[in-house]
């Protein structure tokens, strides 16, 4: 199996930010290695655009080193790194004043592709919107590209969105979710659209419940300030696990197209019930002889934010009736795993032992670390001496499917960063979408708040807070083990 490249038209991207820690960890890596792959063409051009005055030599040695640094380049790619690096340009700009932004004017090539990523501060998105347009720098075809947090409630991303409506048309917005571009959570439509196998079984009359999961072993780190006012429900929940939710749950498109795939994801929020209080858990890790807790690490030592949140959630429509979804997510936990469990129900009737009663298939998509999926069957265990069943995990790891083209696969901010140039909007939030999932999380945080609810303490390298445990066994079911 070999990963077809398909070369993009030539363009113009410019990265508000592009001196930033995103910038120099992820999207300028990722763009070298699209490069190295062809996939970029040569009069392709990347303009970074920042406040400091480095030069334009200045920044092609910052971004060489990032490079070097976190892009992990083999010693083949090393040597495309002088053509990539030549296509970087610089300009010093003021987002909030009149500074750098005729100079940009001019640097842009207006009959290309155009592209401005904005890796900033929400509260710039206004200043460099409205600066875009009143230089005339961005054209009717033009494209944004925003990072979350896309407000931290649905008050504050209607008014982001109200910004960015005021200077953009939403076909133009390119509201960036790293998760789904990989390359698994695309594989959830193909699996489930793309074989006849899956989808008759995808609902309510098979399906006993669906986990999903992502645990981290890193801490806040760096990002104590940030994520204090934050916590897991806003960071992860209300973005990250709401879109594979919707993946999961969504019916099928008419087509595969942007408008379509998103139309359904929103009838899926739409359709999601009130969470009751005994339906979260709040979870706040603790310290140990040797790593500091939660409070210390974002330095607020009376700090009530959480760092773990399970919720076990349900979507009130006719496909998936009385299923619950239960969510979990959190930080230093034992490993680092992103997973989607799709559990199918038990066998109505079983002509073999009891034991094989019991037994449940389990179609596993794992997301990271080790990109693939799992279909746990049972099969008759080799040997003489009658029919003694065992429960075995068909595997398509991506890393064995592809062989020696694995590593060929792009990572997010690859694939997603070569969407926005196609012009394809099918892996981007829309504006409705977003608010959508605020409607539904904000009343969460609201009650928890309203009740002054002080988050469960869990040890690190754990699985999480006891209370995560018992809200899936209450149900007779226990979450997979984190590994």
């Amino acid at each position: 199996m070999v990963s077809r490249v398909i070369p993009v038209e030539p363009f113009d991207l410019v990265i508000f930010g592009g001196t930033g820690d995103l910038a120099r960890r992820k999207i300028l890596p990722g763009l070298f290695r699209r490069f190295c792959a062809g996939q970029m063409p040569a009069d392709a051009r990347i303009i970074g655009a920042a406040r400091g005055d480095i030069g334009q030599q200045g920044y092609q040695d910052l971004i060489r080193s990032a490079i070097n640094e976190f892009g992990a380049p083999s010693a083949e790619s090393l040597e495309y790194l002088d053509a990539f690096i030549a296509q970087l340009h610089y300009v010093a700009v003021d987002i909030c004043g009149d500074g750098g932004w005729d100079d940009l004017s001019k640097l842009i090539r207006k009959d290309l592709v155009n592209a401005y990523y904005f890796s900033v501060a929400p509260s710039l998105f206004g200043d460099i919107a409205a600066r875009l347009n009143s230089w005339k720098i961005a054209t009717s075809e033009a494209r944004i590209v925003v990072e979350k947090p896309f407000g931290r409630d649905l008050q504050s991303a209607k008014a982001l969105n109200n910004v960015l409506s005021q200077q953009f048309n939403e076909s133009q917005i390119y509201r960036i979710d790293h998760y789904l571009g990989k390359e698994t959570v695309q594989n959830l439509m193909a699996v489930r659209f793309g074989n006849l196998l899956f989808e008759p079984l995808w609902n309510a009359q098979y399906v006993d419940h669906i986990q999903i999961t992502v645990a981290e072993t890193v801490g806040v780190g760096g990002r104590g300030a940030y994520y204090d006012k934050s916590g897991a429900m806003r960071d992860m929940v209300q973005n990250h696990l709401m879109q594979l939710l919707c993946l999961i749950a969504m019916e099928p498109p008419s087509h595969f197209d942007p408008d379509a795939v998103r139309d359904e994801k929103l009838k899926v929020i739409r359709s999601l019930a009130p969470v009751a209080a005994h339906h979260v858990v709040r979870g706040q890790y603790d310290a140990t002889t040797s790593t500091a807790s939660y409070r210390t690490d974002a330095e607020n030592l009376r700090s009530f934010t959480e760092s773990y949140v399970a919720i076990k959630a349900h979507i009130e429509n006719w496909r998936w009736a009385g299923v619950p979804f239960y969510l979990r997510t959190g930080k230093k936990l034992k490993a680092r795993t992103s997973e989607i469990a799709i559990v199918f129900k038990k066998l109505p009737h079983s002509i073999f032992e009891k034991s094989a009663d019991e037994k449940q298939n389990v179609l596993a998509i794992q997301l990271q670390p080790n990109e693939g999926m799992t279909l746990d069957v049972t099969i008759k265990e080799p040997g003489p001496g009658g029919m003694r069943l065992v429960h075995v995990p068909l595997d398509m790891t991506f890393a064995d499917a592809l062989g020696d083209h694995s590593e060929d696969t792009p990572d997010a901010y690859e694939r997603l960063i070569m969407d926005v140039i196609r012009g394809d909007q099918t892996l981007f939030m829309r504006g409705d979408e977003v608010e959508a999932a605020w409607k539904w999380t904000d009343p969460i945080i609201e009650a928890w708040e309203a009740r002054n609810d002080v988050p469960k303490l869990y040890d690190v390298g754990s699985a999480g807070p006891e209370d995560a445990m018992a809200l899936i066994h209450r149900d007779g079911r226990r979450w997979r083990e984190v590994k």
